[in-house]
């Protein structure tokens, strides 16, 4: 199921990239800074923020997918200019298919696998860019990386306790409904 929507995803990306070049003729694929710790980080923020909290919190399918779309909706901002010759247009492509994997993911109870592949992949392609030259693998002063750093590992880990605390939650209401049937 990964490989099948992130092959698709990948598809996706090649072919609107191709379609956007053509289209908008100065158009240069925008990238934002990154870091390793800033791409593993996003796996835990991004999967429990769209998918795991609104799918513990309000249990309904139809809010997770309202988060898995928001979510792959900001993917175009990836961009410190917004304009509509400056906007991401291949990541965003390549997240619309990823956003079913996701959801797929958290409702059949395996968000924490969604969790480790988003995580995954991120680190894979981040170091792929910067072994190939791609990406900035060192980008910005040091003080200011390391408060980022630091604030992404304290919110991962604040929103992955926050997202078991309430499958814990959910899980328990479940067993006393099913006691009390």
């Amino acid at each position: 199921m990964l490989l099948f929507y992130h092959g698709v995803g990948l598809l996706l990306m090649l072919i609107g990239t191709s379609v956007t070049q053509k289209v908008i003729s100065d158009y240069k694929e925008p990238s934002i800074p990154l870091s390793l710790i800033s791409v593993l980080s996003a796996g835990p923020i991004e999967e429990t923020v769209f998918y795991g909290i609104p799918f513990y919190v309000f249990g309904n399918n139809f809010v997770v997918l309202a988060g898995g779309i928001a979510w792959a909706m900001i993917h175009i901002l990836n961009t410190n200019t917004v304009t509509i010759s400056n906007l991401a247009y291949a990541n965003w492509l390549f997240v619309i298919p990823s956003l079913f994997f996701s959801l797929r993911t958290w409702i059949s109870g395996k968000g924490w696998f969604a969790i480790l592949t988003h995580s995954a992949w991120n680190g894979t392609f981040f170091m792929l860019g910067c072994a190939f030259g791609e990406i900035s693998c060192i980008n910005a002063p040091y003080e200011k990386i390391f408060v980022l750093r630091i604030g992404s590992i304290i919110l991962s880990g604040v929103l992955l306790t926050l997202t078991y605390m309430l499958y814990r939650r959910t899980r328990d209401k479940e067993r006393q409904r099913r006691l009390a049937v």
